[in-house]
């Protein structure tokens, strides 16, 4: 009797350990495409940067090329702006990903926060660092890309290369899907973190954004 109760104990701290792992992503999820849920990738008709290569697909791209780095969780100032090392934050993932497609964020940002002082309440504007912060672009993405439907389970209206913002948090839409058809997403959250591409939206309730660039 003992014995029994000893194996369905293990069994039990077995199933809650695969199941904490699955749920942070150390175990890898299935990924679905568009196609399997008959969704139509949404082309751009903007090429900001002229490479042939519209911005939607160019952005996730570039985000993609950006993750291959594998950079380090830190936050740092640099006087270039865009971080010069192997290391980042959340907010450089986007920034590296709409830089390569031909949208500078340092400046347009700093631009955005001189023309609208008001919305962003910045005492001491500093366009090395501004942009790199999750609270000024939501602003910036408030005025001037496309806002979208924050409702996950709408699993039309996201598409790779899309912009979504949490309270505390940023990062990119994949074009990779989950079995309901809820999309992953590309981002890096901390130290800790294994995978750049992670099946998480179903388990936040603090989307606060979700951007197309237009």
């Amino acid at each position: 009797m003992k014995k029994k109760l000893l194996i369905a104990i293990i069994s039990l701290l077995i199933g809650i350990a695969l199941s904490l792992l699955y749920l942070l992503n150390y175990l890898p999820h299935k990924k679905y495409t568009n196609e399997d849920f008959n969704i139509e990738k949404y082309i751009s008709s903007i090429d900001k940067d002229a490479d042939g290569i519209d911005d939607q697909t160019d952005i996730l791209n570039n985000v993609r090329d950006y993750i291959k780095t594998k950079p380090k969780y830190k936050s740092k100032y640099y006087s270039t702006g865009y971080p010069s090392d192997n290391y980042g934050v959340c907010t450089d993932v986007v920034n590296f990903g709409l830089k390569n497609a031909g949208y500078n964020m340092m400046e347009l940002v700093n631009e955005d926060i001189n023309e609208h002082k008001d919305l962003y309440k910045i005492d001491i504007i500093d366009k090395n660092i501004d942009f790199r912060r999750v609270i000024n672009l939501k602003i910036y993405f408030d005025n001037n890309a496309i806002s979208l439907t924050k409702n996950i389970y709408d699993i039309d209206a996201w598409q790779g290369g899309d912009i979504i913002i949490f309270k505390h948090h940023i990062g990119i839409i994949s074009d990779k899907r989950n079995k309901k058809g809820i999309p992953f997403v590309i981002h890096h959250a901390n130290k800790f973190q294994r995978n750049y591409e992670e099946d998480i939206l179903e388990y936040h309730n603090d989307i606060i954004g979700h951007y197309r660039i237009s």
